[in-house]
C-alpha cells in the first residue's frame, strides 16, 4: 500500500539525530481534532509501535502514522526548516484548505 506521505531528506536527518538521541524511539506523527482551524499534528517519540500503524522508513529515519491520521496526511510531506527565526518541522499537507497563523493547525477542504 503507497501512503503517499513522505519524508525530505531534512526531515528525516533531524528525525534520526533525535531517534539515537532518545534511544531509538521513532516520531509518531498524528492528527487531532482541535486547534484554531479545526485539525492539529501532534508530534511525539514512540518506543512502541502499534499493531495498525503504518511505518514510513527514510534515510535511516523511522516514523509511525495510525491509519485515521493517515487518511488526513494522504499526499503530504514532512520536512524539517533551520533558519534563523527558529528550527521546526513542516508538513506541507495539500488537503489542507486553510491554517492558522501559527501554522501549527489546519481546515479541510
Amino acid at each position: 500500500m503507497s501512503t503517499a506521505f513522505r519524508l525530505t531528506d531534512s526531515a528525516a536527518a533531524r528525525v534520526t539525530e533525535i531517534s539515537q538521541a532518545e534511544g531509538g524511539a521513532a516520531l509518531r506523527i498524528a492528527v487531532l481534532a482541535g486547534g484554531c482551524s479545526g485539525f492539529q499534528y501532534k508530534f511525539e517519540l514512540d518506543q512502541t509501535r502499534q499493531e495498525d500503524d503504518v511505518v514510513i522508513e527514510h534515510a535511516g529515519a523511522t516514523v509511525y502514522i495510525d491509519p485515521v491520521s493517515l487518511d488526513l496526511l494522504q499526499g503530504s510531506e514532512l520536512d524539517y526548516t533551520d533558519a534563523l527565526i527558529g528550527s521546526h518541522f513542516v508538513v506541507r499537507n495539500p488537503q489542507a484548505a486553510s491554517s492558522c497563523g501559527c501554522g501549527s493547525s489546519f481546515a479541510l477542504a
